[in-house]
């Protein structure tokens, strides 16, 4: 089971393995930060957009923790619209676990 709530069949096929390359990163942690962005953003990226969540993708899971964490600055090459929202759509104001 890869977590996803998102089906597929509607997407070409560039956006299907970006979609499944982003519930399959490697830790679960980061599977669930970038599934569940992919799920609700993949089928709106324009092409620019998605160019730059394949990047995203690419990244080592450590190295993108630290980045949206804030534990280490984001390269500027990283530091794109796309990582803005991926960071916003995680941000929580409270524990998640209140």
């Amino acid at each position: 089971m890869s977590g996803t709530t998102r089906t597929s069949a509607d997407l070409d096929p560039r956006r299907r393995r970006t979609l499944y390359r982003a519930w399959h990163r490697g830790i679960r942690e980061m599977d669930l930060i970038m599934g569940r962005f992919a799920d609700a953003e993949i089928g709106s990226l324009s092409e620019t957009d998605l160019s730059a969540f394949e990047g995203l993708i690419e990244v080592p899971d450590r190295d993108l923790f630290r980045w949206l964490t804030g534990e280490a600055p984001v390269p500027e090459n990283y530091d794109t619209p796309v990582y803005r929202r991926l960071k916003a759509f995680h941000k929580h104001d409270a524990p998640i676990h209140s």
